[in-house]
């Protein structure tokens, strides 16, 4: 939506923000003025959208709907793919600003709106009016989607009513609401939006299909589980608020993965989107086309964006995640991961997957690798990965990033591994404590903060021990693993044009690579589970391979050969896919959840690929590595250290119950309907 129509509409209406899901908006303006032309329509449509529950730069896990984009940061919710120096960058457990009142505020819009307009129909082109309506319900299924996925089973209200309390409804129930609700959209939409920022028919089928996967692992996926994933509400009279009937849980999940299918083929046959494509295969052109192509409005890749613009309508994304050359006020925000990195093509490993820093059978064996550049380790990176990723040594807004741990001066031109132990238990051991950096000779030089610098003398040249852009020891504003955060960062901008508040590029919220990686993992569920294409004349696993391949091909990855099957090493190919391609768009603390792969029991699945994740976790504890470069003075090459993550050291934590958020516990004490989820 065009940003005027908010300030529009917030100076013309005194909307109340009572939590009562029975109060019917109370208007300055009266229906006949909203409902008689399009520009009171607009002004309403302004309303509906700014209640949308959007996870863009403005949305932060711990935090929730508070709208607010400080301290912005993406992949940071115990997703693995990256960390923040703050207490906002833990497991995505909760929010504290919760989706419940809010999605009660949005549905009452949406459904005053589906109950009044009809009274003033004659005052449109049936297309238009009908767009109107399909708006709408786009709004009340987005809503109970995001309630859906955070609760279970939750009230569903359909209409203005009286009822001032309801009962949570069965978490199959809601989910068929959702899936109508997504259908009534779909059926009523334009094919093309009448205003940018508003949904069309595929957008609507777009967030369908995503909300039918959810719906089919959950149905799939929660039965691998305990009673206590599963509950009869109490308040509810028996009804089945959290899980699914194990009689027709599968059955269900066959119906919900059809169900995302249909609508993922519906849009890649009549959509008219397509990859935004490259220039050529080289890869300096695959990685620069996928640089470019989060700020390009006209990309055929975009379903639905949320558009900025300066200075009326901004964030702070540049301000708080940028590399520490443009700290203004803070930087560092996103810091990528090495076990995010280990998802990407172009690397030596180990035997057990794990990239190599060492000639020996481990990264805490043998001697360092040795590079006349640091940008020689990445040589053979994925393109995607680089695009999304700063590299040490790489070039960003026409300087290099220079990130280096330390200095190492030792006389070896064979260097050792720093610990002898690199195993989880180890994983709180520092770099300011080696006997290199404390002990006599000393042989290790790092800095603790940009302001406390140490220095050495490399051939008669002084030498920072660290980079301008760190890791720095004991300061967490600059790079806590080594790694920086490009994708969605502006490329173009100086350092007086960064600053809180002060950044305008667009998010993308749904875009033809999610449509194609929802068909390919719906069609091999569908495989698995020996059920029928839901589409006539469809070969869906050729069509879920050629997806991918598609995908594959545009990012410069390896391109799978053979077609996927209906088994579980296909299933996680396209799991893997989808970790990699869709990494830093508040997609991922979704999926792991949906897969139900973040608890302890389950955590080999957590990165979309089998890993043995009990070099990394503990019980319900699970830790995060950094890649940190070194520079050694005596042989003038770089060398990598693979280790937990040194600075501001975080340790998330998720428990099988916290697949399920617990009630905001006003809502259940007030009600005599509504119940608590069990164990909280």
């Amino acid at each position: 939506m065009k940003k005027i129509f908010i300030s529009i509409f917030s100076t013309l209406f005194m909307f109340t923000s009572c939590v009562d899901m029975n109060q019917t908006p109370s208007y300055i303006i009266k229906d006949e003025q909203l409902f008689s032309s399009e520009g009171g329509m607009d002004v309403y449509l302004a309303r509906l959208y700014s209640l949308m529950p959007w996870e863009d730069f403005k949305y932060m896990a711990q935090w929730g709907f508070n709208y607010s984009s400080w301290l912005g940061a993406l992949g940071i919710e115990g997703t693995g793919e990256a960390v923040n120096r703050d207490g906002i960058s833990c497991a995505f457990t909760n929010e504290d600003n919760p989706w419940w009142d809010k999605c009660y505020t949005l549905v009452r819009e949406a459904n005053y709106l589906l109950e009044n307009l009809p009274s003033y129909k004659e005052n449109f082109l049936e297309d238009r009016y009908n767009d109107y309506l399909g708006q709408a319900y786009f709004a009340r299924a987005f809503a109970y989607y995001q309630m859906a996925r955070r609760y279970g089973g939750v009230p569903i209200l359909l209409e203005v009513s009286n009822d001032a309390d309801l009962p949570r409804s069965s978490e199959e129930d809601t989910w068929n609401q959702v899936l109508s609700d997504f259908d009534s959209a779909a059926g009523l939409l334009a094919k093309t939006s009448y205003s940018r920022g508003q949904v069309n028919k595929y957008a609507a089928l777009a967030f369908k299909a995503e909300a039918m996967l959810y719906a089919g692992s959950i149905a799939k996926y929660n039965e691998d589980f305990s009673d206590r994933l599963s509950y009869l509400g109490e308040k509810a009279a028996g009804v089945r608020i959290m899980g699914f009937d194990q009689a027709n849980a599968a059955s269900l999940s066959i119906k919900y993965f059809s169900e995302a299918y249909k609508a993922a083929r519906e849009v890649m046959k009549d959509g008219g989107y397509s990859l935004r494509q490259a220039s050529s295969n080289d890869p300096e052109a695959l990685y620069r086309n996928m640089v470019d192509m989060w700020r390009d409005l006209s990309s055929p890749e975009n379903i639905l964006v949320r558009e900025y613009t300066y200075p009326t309508y901004t964030h702070g994304l540049d301000a708080y995640s940028s590399p520490y050359l443009w700290h203004h006020p803070l930087a560092g925000g996103t810091c990528p991961t090495l076990d995010f990195m280990e998802l990407f093509d172009g690397f030596e490993r180990y035997a057990d997957g794990t990239i190599k820093v060492t000639d020996g059978a481990n990264c805490g064996d043998g001697h360092y690798l040795q590079f006349d550049d640091p940008m020689d380790f990445f040589a053979n990176a994925e393109p995607r990965l680089r695009a999304y990723v700063i590299f040490p040594g790489d070039e960003f807004r026409g300087e290099t990033v220079e990130t280096r741990m330390g200095i190492y001066t030792g006389p070896e031109t064979e260097i050792e591994p720093f610990f002898d132990d690199y195993s989880y238990t180890s994983s709180g051991q520092t770099y300011q404590a080696l006997p290199q950096y404390t002990g006599t000779p000393k042989t290790l030089y790092m800095s603790s903060t940009p302001t406390s610098i140490e220095t050495v003398n490399v051939n008669g040249e002084i030498m920072n021990a660290n980079g301008s852009c760190g890791p720095f020891y004991s300061y967490n504003e600059a790079t806590l693993t080594g790694l920086h955060l490009r994708k969605y960062l502006d490329p173009d901008l100086t350092l007086e044009e960064i600053g809180e508040g002060m950044s305008d590029q667009p998010f993308i919220l749904m875009r033809y690579a999610d449509v194609l990686l929802a068909a390919a993992e719906s069609a091999v569920e569908l495989a698995i589970a020996g059920a029928e294409c839901p589409v006539a004349g469809d070969d869906m696993l050729q069509i879920a391979t050629d997806a991918i391949k598609e995908i594959q091909k545009r990012a410069g990855a390896q391109i799978i050969t053979g077609t996927l099957s209906g088994d579980n090493a296909s299933r996680d190919i396209v799991r893997k896919e989808r970790r990699k391609e869709l990494a830093f768009e508040n997609k991922t603390k979704w999926d792991i959840r949906r897969w139900r792969v973040q608890d302890a029991d389950h955590r080999d699945g957590f990165w979309g690929e089998q890993r043995d994740m009990s070099v990394c976790s503990s019980n319900n504890d699970y830790r995060v590595r950094g890649l940190y470069p070194f520079y050694s003075a005596t042989t003038g090459k770089w060398f990598f250290d693979a280790h937990y993550q040194n600075l501001a050291q975080k340790t998330f934590s998720y428990r099988a119950l916290d697949y399920y958020f617990a009630v905001p516990s006003g809502q259940v004490s007030k009600s005599e309907y509504i119940d608590q989820q069990p164990n909280r």
